[in-house]
Formats: C-alpha cells, structure tokens, sequence
C-alpha cells in the first residue's frame, strides 16, 4: 500500500532524512519511534508531499505521490496529481487544525463537500456517523472551543477517515493532550487498527504501540535502525541504540 525508495530530506545543510527505504502492506499498522530529531515526523510529511523529498520516490497503491525520476511535467499537472493523490493519504497531527467558526460536524463534512464535491446533505450525514463512530454522537453541532482536547482530537480522526483514505498518518496525536485525555483518542485508534486501515503511526506511547503494532520500526539519525514485530522489538532489541532508547523510555 505504501512503498518508500529511498528518500532523502535535507533542511539547509541538516540531512533529516538519509535513504529511508520501506513497503507496507494494506491493513498494516506501522509504529515508528525513535528520539526527537531522528526524522520522525518529516517522514511522515514525506509520505503525503508536505514535504516533498528531495531524492527519492513515495508510492501510495502502486501510484507515484510526485513527479518520476526523469520525468517531465509542468508544475499545474504536478499540483493536480498531488491534489489527487492526497485524498488517498490521510493525516492526522499533535495540533487538531479545526475549523473554529465550523460545529464538529461541519468540519468533518467540509472536505466531502469542497474536495469529492459531495451533496451537502449526504456529506452531513456521513460526517454523523462517523462522528458517532469515535464516539461524539452528542457533539455533532459543537464548536470546537467547546469540546475537550481529546475531543478535538478524534474530531480531526474523524475528518480524516470520512474521505476514506487508502493509508492513515498519524504524527504524535496524544503529545498535545492532557494525560487523561490520551487513553479516548488512543482507544479510536485501537478502533481503526481493528477494523484493517492501514496506518503509519508516530508515537512515544509505547505501551500502545506494543498492543496496536503490526511492525515497530526504530528510527535514528535519519535512518532506519531495525524493525520488527512489537513482542521482539520491546523484549530483545538488537542494536544498542535501540536497548538504550527504549529502556529509557519504559522506565519512565
């Protein structure tokens, strides 16, 4: 579902990214952790050309996300493309992003209005049910300042999935919450990991990523260190680098 070829980033003369290489399959939830800095969440941008590599290609369902190398092609055809491929990408971020002056079910419903050019009255009912799906049936006509951060943020879950997106990107969604407030936004996504959305998750919730996990993927420095399924990630890491993260972060 999601190929990455080699894709290298470059911020001025910070190399974020240097050759990260990866395939994940359909119904696949892929954890990535690793320390603040190591590219985390530029690869994630990466994926969905928010920030668009500069070396490399992005395949989302065997489609190029960019231009192909040696590829001639205007910058409005580029654009369409994106625009296109793009609603095959959802995303999800720390910020929630909502609409202020928009209810909840506004804000879910815009984007099958102005993007898939839905009926308004069909884009309001779906943005109910799946409002109703991450448990805010009773907040369909909310505004935002009025809703918990939690809230907000399974409102912006809930935005992302009713453009039903081939992958799911999640970049550090609790990280922004109060602590009591994590567990309803991570129990959403336990949901749509059940229900085979393939999804690419950054996360520090570790306890979370050992339970939802298909593959954890460690990376540092830009590079992918190791990877593997959650019970050997967490148990028996094989890279020192990986040991000493992770016991860091577990032990707190």
């Amino acid at each position: 579902m999601v190929e990455l070829r080699d894709i290298h980033k470059c911020f001025g003369q910070l190399e974020v990214l240097r050759g990260i290489s990866q395939q994940i399959e359909a119904g696949e939830a892929v954890v990535v952790i690793g320390p603040s800095g190591s590219g985390k969440s530029t690869l994630l941008r990466c994926i969905n050309y928010l920030e668009q590599p500069d070396r490399g290609e992005v395949l989302i369902d065997g489609e190029c996300m960019g231009s192909r190398p040696g590829e001639r092609i205007s910058r409005g055809a580029l654009e369409a493309r994106l625009d296109r491929m793009r609603q095959k990408v959802g995303i999800v971020f720390q910020r929630f992003n909502l609409f202020p002056h928009m209810t909840a079910v506004a804000n879910v419903s815009e984007g099958l209005v102005t993007v898939k050019r839905m009926a308004r009255a069909d884009a309001h009912r779906l943005a109910t049910e799946m409002l109703t799906r991450v448990g805010l049936a009773d907040k369909v006509d909310v505004y935002p300042s009025k809703l918990s951060g939690g809230q907000q943020q399974r409102v912006a879950i809930a935005r992302s999935l009713v453009m039903n997106p081939k992958v799911m990107l999640f970049d550090e969604v609790t990280s922004a919450l109060d602590p009591e407030l994590v567990g309803e936004v991570l129990s959403v996504m336990r949901d749509v990991a059940r229900l085979g959305q393939t999804m690419v998750i950054v996360t520090h919730e570790m306890d979370f990523a050992r339970s939802v996990a298909s593959r954890v993927v460690f990376l540092d420095g830009g590079v992918i260190l190791e990877q593997g399924p959650p019970e050997q990630m967490f148990s028996d890491p094989r890279t020192e680098r990986a040991r000493s993260f992770l016991h860091k972060v577990l032990e707190r």
